[in-house]
């Protein structure tokens, strides 16, 4: 990832109905985004089996989790179930995890399943991950029946949301893409830190992707949505990205050139005010 090409994701949650689903994945694949990512809460659609629609529906688009929240599943039955979509996807799959959101362990008690410490999920974390790559590299041996390396590759991408320094340090370590779960409160100053934080533990720096996430694209913030960012909002938020899209495209070059970070995803309701940005620097 030396030369970090920019791409772009959007991040859906739910919809009315089946066929507004995947119209939202076509949408995204339209506008040319690269991966179309689903979060992992009980409010919201289970993510496996949304990327599976999403999957059926689209042809060239990559489709990600954002991120699973590993204390609520099985490493082994995991592993089958990515390798599944994986293969179902033609290879398009990328596989985002997680250590727990702040709110997953209410999620967590609701399953029935321990949340357990940050020791036990960081552990977890990792078989889940090994998991999943002996599970497809189980795939590939001609024992196993059809060979599935055309589809799969080396296995799907691995995603990783850190914020702390120890998860930044596991990401670093582990991830194919690190992304920065900070709070919007931060600015473009704050960036330095936790990008600093990844270089240091990462043994290849060069071969990582860095991520982070839009709140809101344009001037004004939903109501609702400024509730959660906070009253005490920096004019340059990370969050906020707003301007022509010129001004927009030339803010995030720049954030590139100092901190690296290539890869930006948006929630589904700004698609389409981001899509002159994606136009403008995808794969450049």
């Amino acid at each position: 990832m030396a030369d970090r090409l920019f791409r772009f994701g959007v991040v859906a949650a739910t919809a009315r109905g089946a066929d507004e689903w995947t119209a939202l994945a076509r949408r995204a694949e339209d506008l040319g985004y690269a991966t179309f990512l689903t979060p992992d809460t009980l409010d919201t659609l289970p993510p496996l089996p949304a990327l599976s629609a999403a999957a059926a529906a689209t042809s060239t688009i990559g489709l990600g989790t954002f991120v699973l929240s590993v204390a609520n599943r099985r490493p082994e039955q995991l592993a089958w179930e990515v390798d599944g979509l994986s293969f179902l996807s033609g290879g398009r799959f990328e596989l985002g995890l997680g250590a727990g959101r702040p709110d997953a362990e209410r999620d967590a008690a609701r399953l029935g399943v321990p949340f357990g410490t940050v020791d036990q999920r960081i552990r977890k974390l990792e078989e889940v991950i090994r998991q999943v790559r002996t599970w497809h590299d189980s795939t590939k041996a001609p024992s196993a029946g059809a060979d599935r390396t055309g589809a799969g590759g080396a296995g799907p991408r691995v995603l990783i949301a850190a914020g702390g320094a120890r998860m930044l340090g596991f990401a670093a370590r582990n991830a194919d893409t690190v992304a920065l779960g900070l709070p919007p409160s931060t600015t473009e100053d704050g960036l330095g830190e936790p990008v600093r934080l990844v270089r240091q533990a990462s043994d290849d720096f060069d071969r990582l992707e860095l991520s982070l996430g839009l709140h809101v694209v344009g001037d004004e913030v939903p109501p609702w949505l400024a509730d959660k960012m906070g009253p005490d909002l920096p004019a340059n938020s990370i969050a906020v990205l707003s301007g022509s899209a010129r001004q927009m495209a030339d803010r995030l070059l720049r954030r590139r050139d100092v901190h690296q970070i290539s890869y930006i995803t948006v929630n589904a309701m700004y698609a389409d005010r981001l899509a002159p940005v994606v136009d403008l620097l995808s794969g450049t």
